[in-house]
């Protein structure tokens, strides 16, 4: 097996695709189409690594225009490193975002890339090189936010139709509402089914305090986001309240130095891991391992391919994952 590789060249390829469905994820917030002009496509980036023994790393990523102008000016810094050494490349990744805040959907590419070229060499899939653990793993169906009762009931009915067991609500940010849609949720798939809750970030303690007692007694699994992240003492009060656990720090940045801070200040009874908010693959196993240490779950946040392959290298992150 070849030990040394030098990245020889990147190629990003800018590509329209098709704007797919409409929808939010809570009333105020922009929605899936939020950032597109009206007559514009969305334009995705295809990324290629070149190495120099003729094996190269690609994958493709949404903010097409982001990713193009970062490896314009960014990436050639890399050319002629290893990209064996996937730890060092990280952390040369990291340099970056000291001084250009890269926005967290592109801080990982680096690493995926990288860590294609390695699965390649090896002949082994990514999610056995990061560890291997359980090949099945538990799914669950994610909504999205419709705008009435009757298509969520719709919807929630044909997922369980299909053999779906657990399902999370993306609802509307209106108290007695959800609280309400939460109720029904129960009544349509039976004591048994494991539900969850994503409040996207969208109230303040004492309306959060209120949604999260009443999931509560209804048997949800777990409380997601509730509030934005900015200030870690009302995290620590809501779970110090509520025997659910509360999961958390999906979004915020810093990857494992940030998760630390959630978990010294005990703001969260569960992470949240995933390849395109947390520094790729292995941004993802450092918050996965330092979870275990403190007896902690880590969720997989998201679907993908990429986020495919974290699900069974650690048992940390084997409990769930939304598809």
């Amino acid at each position: 097996m070849r030990a040394k590789l030098k990245i020889v060249g990147f190629t990003c390829w800018l590509v329209e695709s098709e704007p797919g469905p409409k929808f939010i994820w809570r009333n105020g917030l922009p929605g899936s189409h939020g950032d597109l002009r009206p007559g514009t496509r969305p334009r995705k980036a295809v990324l290629r690594m070149e190495t120099d023994s003729g094996l190269f790393g690609a994958l493709e990523i949404g903010r097409g225009d982001a990713v193009l102008d970062l490896v314009a000016r960014r990436y050639n810094w890399f050319i002629g490193e290893n990209p064996l050494l996937t730890e060092r490349m990280w952390h040369l990744m990291w340099e970056i975002d000291r001084i250009e805040e890269v926005h967290m959907r592109a801080l990982g590419l680096l690493d995926m890339l990288c860590w294609d070229v390695k699965s390649q060499l090896a002949q082994m899939p990514i999610h056995q090189l990061l560890g291997g653990h359980n090949r099945v793993v538990p799914a669950y169906a994610s909504t999205v936010t419709w705008p009435t009762l009757d298509e969520y009931e719709r919807y929630i009915k044909q997922c369980r139709d299909i053999g779906f067991t657990a399902f999370k609500l993306h609802a509307w940010g209106d108290v007695k509402r959800d609280i309400e849609l939460s109720t029904r949720l129960r009544q349509w798939v039976g004591p048994d089914a494991d539900l969850m809750f994503d409040g996207s970030a969208g109230w303040d303690y004492v309306d959060a305090l209120e949604v999260g007692l009443a999931l509560q007694d209804l048997g949800f699994l777990w409380y997601e986001e509730p509030m934005r992240e900015f200030y870690l003492g009302s995290y620590a009060k809501l779970c110090d309240k509520l025997t659910m656990p509360v999961l958390a720090a999906e979004t915020s940045d810093g990857v494992h130095w940030n998760m630390a801070s959630w978990l010294q200040a005990k703001a969260l009874d569960m992470t949240r891991g995933s390849t395109f908010y947390k520094g790729g693959f292995t941004g993802a196993m450092k918050i996965a391992h330092m979870s275990e240490s403190f007896g902690m779950r880590a969720q997989v946040h998201g679907m993908g391919l990429e986020n495919a392959q974290l699900a069974p290298p650690s048992p940390t992150m084997t409990t769930m994952s939304s598809w």
